[in-house]
Order: C-alpha cells, then sequence, then structure tokens
C-alpha cells in the first residue's frame, strides 16, 4: 500500500502535490489531513505548512495479487499430472508430447489472463498525456502582457515622486516587520509604479496565497496616491512570487478544465481575488469546450468552468 507525505500553504495544495508524486486522481487516494496549518499572527508570523497524508486505495493493488497467486497455483497441477502417469512404461512415449501441450496451455491462459489486471493501468498515462496539453498550451494561455519596465537607481529616487515615496514607505515598513530586503523600484510607460523586495526567503511578505503581499501593496498604494489628483497604480512582488503563483493558476485552470470535460459538469474553484480571477479566465479564453465566469461576493468571490451544451 503506497502512501505519501504532503506538505504546503494550503491544505487543497499539499493535496494536489501529493497527487501529481503519486500519478494518482483525488478518487484512488484516501486523505487524512495531519495538520491544517496557520498563517500565524495577522498572517505575517508564526505560519506553519499544512501537511496531508495520502493512501493509495487497496483496490488498485487487489488484480495484481491475483495476477501473481494464479500462476503459482497452475504449475504445481500440471506436476501432478505427469507423476501419476510415469509407473505405465509402456506409455513413456506418448507422455512426453503430452506434457508439451500442458504446458502451452498455462501460457496461453496467461496471456488471456494479463489484460485484465492490466485495466487500471491505463490511467496513468492518460493523466500524463493531459500534463503534456497542458504544457503545450502554456505559452498560448500567458496572454497577460507584462509591461516594459524602467528600473530606477536608488539614488535618483525622490521624495516627490511617485516611487520615491513608495520606496521611502517600503523601506520604513519591512523594518518595522523585522524582514531585511532590498528594494528596488521601476516605472512603466505609463507612470505606474512597480516595487521588487528581495531577500524574503521564508515568505513573510507573501503570507497564505499572497494575503499579505496583497495588503502591503494596498498599503503601498495609499501612501503614493495620498494626496495626489492622479491615481498611480502600484505592483509589489517579492522573490518572484507573482509569475510563480501565474504559472500555478495556468496549470490549475486547464487542469480543472479537462476535469470539466471529462464528467460534464461544472466545476467550481476557490476563492481568488479579481486579478487571480482574470488569469483563470484569460488561461481559457482560447479553449472552445469550455465557459468561464465568476459568482458569489467578496471575498468568497470564485471561477466557475461549464461545458458547452450541446
Amino acid at each position: 500500500m503506497r502512501t505519501y507525505e504532503a506538505s504546503a500553504k494550503t491544505v487543497e495544495e499539499a493535496i494536489e502535490l501529493g497527487l501529481q508524486e503519486l500519478g494518482v486522481s483525488i478518487g484512488d487516494v484516501d486523505v487524512q489531513v495531519v495538520e491544517e496549518g496557520s498563517k500565524g499572527l495577522f498572517g505575517l508570523f508564526g505560519s506553519r505548512l499544512a501537511k496531508v497524508k495520502l493512501t493509495v486505495k487497496a483496490a488498485e493493488e487487489d488484480p495484481l495479487g491475483d495476477l501473481l497467486e494464479e500462476p503459482a497455483q497452475k504449475p504445481a497441477k500440471q506436476e501432478k499430472k505427469p507423476a501419476e502417469k510415469k509407473p505405465e512404461a509402456k506409455k513413456q512415449e506418448e507422455k512426453k508430447p503430452e506434457p508439451k501441450k500442458e504446458e502451452k496451455k498455462p501460457a496461453e491462459r496467461k496471456a488471456e489472463k494479463k489484460p485484465a489486471p492490466v485495466k487500471p493501468a491505463p490511467a496513468q498515462p492518460e493523466e500524463a498525456a493531459e500534463e503534456k496539453e497542458e504544457a503545450a498550451e502554456k505559452p498560448a494561455a500567458r496572454i497577460l502582457e507584462k509591461p516594459e519596465v524602467t528600473m530606477i537607481p536608488a539614488d535618483q529616487l525622490t521624495e516627490d515622486s511617485a516611487a520615491g515615496r513608495a520606496h521611502a514607505f517600503l523601506t520604513e515598513l519591512t523594518k518595522l516587520m523585522g524582514v531585511d530586503v532590498t528594494i528596488e523600484m521601476g516605472t512603466d510607460g505609463e507612470g505606474n509604479v512597480y516595487g521588487y523586495m528581495n531577500g524574503d526567503t521564508l515568505g513573510i511578505l507573501i503570507g497564505r496565497r499572497g494575503e499579505t503581499l496583497d495588503a502591503v501593496q494596498y498599503l503601498t498604494s495609499l501612501k503614493v496616491n495620498r494626496g495626489q489628483d492622479n491615481y498611480t497604480r502600484v505592483t509589489l512582488d517579492t522573490e518572484n512570487y507573482r509569475a510563480k503563483r501565474e504559472d500555478t493558476l495556468i496549470r490549475l485552470a486547464n487542469r480543472m478544465a479537462n476535469r470539466a470535460l471529462r464528467t460534464g459538469r461544472k466545476v467550481s474553484l476557490e476563492p481568488m481575488n479579481p486579478y487571480e480571477r482574470r488569469i483563470i479566465h484569460y488561461a481559457l479564453q482560447q479553449n472552445d469546450g469550455v465557459d468561464t465566469h465568476s459568482e458569489g461576493e467578496e471575498p468568497n468571490r470564485h471561477v466557475v468552468i461549464t461545458t458547452h451544451k450541446k
């Protein structure tokens, strides 16, 4: 019986990780939540990873056990038959061809019985094919174009500029949080501000599913736009979290779309913020077999994937 323990920020992500490692689907395993995890104080400190234990159901292993036991019993019966015929000396010449025919029969029976236990096996190649399809769809799904950002040296940041105000606020905030990071600022062609914080190896600035990073980004935006006539959009990232999260969401969108197509039923995703929901919508925009829409109210608004009715 195969088991696997997986850890991640959430129980759902830990389960997905364990299923990928075992190469099975959720219906093939028993899930035991070892530790639900915690986002810590205010989502900043003392966070713990969620831990689950996946056990492959015994039903998948029974056919292999039958395959091993049956061949062991049949040769024993075949040895008894020639043993009973040995006392007849006159028929020794006739016995020689008979064992050869009997030896061929078990081989034929084995060949007939092998396909039966092998039936569950094709599930894994199908999953592998789906992963290849998802990997092939990744470049096409990346339609969220990244703007060209011009980095600003630290000695050229001024208090009057939006990037300078954001840099000063983030420097003070990260020190109060006890996170030692280097902060780089940049702007795009429209004047929007982009901040990159490097050195947060423990993910304190990220928090559970990026909640802390979103909160810091919101506070920085308030600071930058306070008392200003024109609104400046502020985007923050740390340890390349935004790109990693986007890749995860694209894979999730493709996997859930394939599930909806296989079952013919709608699939509801977990609640997400508007930015993450937009990634899901764009990732499946080119998929002609499914449609996406959002349901619910914030902060529980989520994406629902449905198939086209024939």
